[in-house]
This record gives structure tokens, sequence and C-alpha cells, in this order.
């Protein structure tokens, strides 16, 4: 009898690896972003029922997404290891780190933006990184491994020398972008800077006494860099490839929109994310250079990993930006 039993289990799990994929998709899943005029295309995304929409057209209908807003990438990745999230929008710094750390066990699916990324200060003192001291603090969404904080590892590394490239870790504090723009608005507190992304980087400039650019990605990295790019683990993607095929569609259709219909995309940004700007002003603010970067191609995300390998944040160096994304990305170009 034990044989039996024995061979019977043996036999269903046989059948349940062979099964065909398609047959095994999630039919629920679970996908982050973060405050900021970055994550727009989320917003289209869920309004619109895009990934809903590419994965019917895939053969996996009725399917439900749940949207879930984290302050950081750092959390949001906590999670996705954790298995209570299915993918994450975030930089691309917390992509290369986890597909380092997996082995590879973590892969990119699309960019979504690669908008402006600006320091910016209201301290009168400081109008240049090398005016910065070990007290001057700079808040980033997460210490280290953000894309604000491997920007600044990147201009310390130019402005310091190469082995200098940590000097400014120590001024660097974890905030979310809303936290710290009431932070810069209060002349009392110790942050008096943020590395900030649109239309959190407006505002301050708008409205903050003082404020004023430092830098800014374009000036550290020579040209643009995504600031928010689809993940998901490989264990996740193997058993759902139309889902992350449906992820990657959902992204290009999202940011084709925005670029169509730039009023109607800002109208479902508002909506969405409470977002207490007009939609007037946020409309003038995607005429400002390089906020419509919208694309689905990664970009600069090579040098950040080579970065990042430089220094020992990663212990494997990636040979083209193809390594640490899904094949069914490869078609998308980038760097």
């Amino acid at each position: 009898m034990r044989h039996s039993f024995l061979a019977l289990m043996l036999a269903l799990m046989l059948a349940v690896l062979a099964a065909p994929a398609s047959a095994q998709q999630a039919r629920e899943i679970k996908v982050t972003r973060q405050p900021s005029i970055i994550y727009m295309p989320t917003y289209v995304m869920e309004q619109q029922q895009l990934i809903e929409k590419h994965a019917a057209a895939l053969g996996v209908p009725g399917l439900k997404v749940e949207w879930l807003v984290f302050a950081g990438g750092g959390s949001a990745t906590d999670a996705l290891l954790a298995g209570s999230i299915d993918v994450v929008n975030t930089g691309p710094g917390n992509l290369l780190l986890l597909w380092d750390r997996t082995r590879g066990g973590v892969k990119g699916i699309a960019a979504s933006s690669a908008l402006p990324l600006t320091l910016i200060s209201r301290d009168p003192r400081l109008h240049k990184l090398s005016d910065f001291t070990e007290t001057d603090k700079i808040a980033v969404p997460t210490v280290r491994v953000s894309t604000q904080a491997v920007l600044l590892q990147i201009a310390a590394a130019g402005l310091f020398g190469a082995d200098k490239w940590g000097q400014m870790d120590g001024n660097t504090v974890q905030m979310g972008h809303p936290d710290a723009m009431v932070a810069l608005t209060n002349p009392r507190h110790e942050v008096a800077s943020h590395f900030s992304a649109p239309p959190f980087s407006f505002q301050e400039l708008r409205t903050v006494p003082g404020a004023h650019v430092i830098t800014d990605d374009r000036g550290i990295m020579g040209g643009p860099l995504s600031n928010a790019v689809f993940f998901a683990t490989t264990k996740f993607g193997d058993a759902n490839p139309k889902l992350i095929q449906a992820v990657k569609d959902a992204t290009i259709e999202a940011g084709q929109f925005i670029r169509d219909h730039p009023r109607e995309a800002v109208e479902i940004y508002r909506r969405g994310s409470g977002d207490r700007l007009g939609t007037d002003d946020l409309l003038a603010m995607m005429k400002e250079p390089g906020m419509d970067d919208y694309r689905p191609a990664p970009q600069g995300t090579l040098r950040t990993a080579q970065h990042m390998h430089r220094i020992g944040t990663l212990k494997t160096l990636p040979a083209a930006w193809t390594d640490y994304f899904f094949p069914i990305s490869a078609d998308l170009g980038g760097n």
C-alpha cells in the first residue's frame, strides 16, 4: 500500500511539472510603485487595466492586479524576496543588487521612465558637491543602492578619485520623496538637501526659500538614466511567462499613451496619486527637457552595474544589460 501511494504521488508530481506553463499561470498578482510622476505609467496601466488586457490577449483571462505603494525601493525589494509581492517597479540599482545576490534569480522586464533626477539644496553654503561636509545630509530613497545614491557614488569617484567613491555615502539619509520635501520646507530640519525626483523637484525649487540645483543625473552620467524598472523573480517569470510578457506589453502601451495623450495621462495620474498640483501645472512640467522620457528601453543601467561591481557592491560583472533582464526584453534595445 505504501509503495502504491508513493508511486501515485510521484506520478502526480511529474504530471504537474510536465504541465504546460500556461496551465500554471497565476490569476492574481501584486505590483508595486512609489510616489512621484516618475511612476505615471503605472497609474495608466492600473486605470486602463493594461496588464489585464494583455494577459487576456495571451490566453490568461480574468487576471486580478493589485497595485501597492512603497515609499522606497528597499522595502519593495524586501517584500519581493519575502514572496508577498510579485513584480516591483523601482530603480535599476535595486534590480542589479537582487540579480547579483540571487545569482540571476531576479531579472528585469522593462524600464518605465528615465525622468530627470535633481540634487536640490536650501543651504546657501552649498553650490557644488565639493562644498558638502560630512555633516551635510542628503535625502535619498534608499541608501547605497537607490538610483540617487549610486549617482552620488559615481559623482564622488569622478570628483575625488576612483577610490573615494563612497565619500558621500555618509551624507545620505533614507527618506521617501514626500517626507524629504517636507524636511526641506523646515529650516530647522537637519536634512537641507534632497536628490529629488519630479514632481517634488519642481515643487521644491518653486516653494522652498533658497532652494537651488547642485547637479542632476544628466550632468553626472552624461545622458539619461532609467529610474523606474519593472522586475520579478525568475521563479515567478518561469512559472508565469505570459504575465511577464503582459507586464512588458502594458508598459510599452502606457508609455505610448502618455506621449499621445499627455493631458488625459496627467489626469489619470492626479486621480490615482492624489497629487495636489493642477493638471496645467503638471502638463507644463512635462514640457521641460527630459520630462517625456517614458521609454521601455533601459538607459544607463550597464554603466551603473559596472560602477557597482567596481566598488564591490556587485560580485558579478554583467557582460551586457540583457544579462539581468528576461530574454523577452532583449528586443527593447537599451544600455
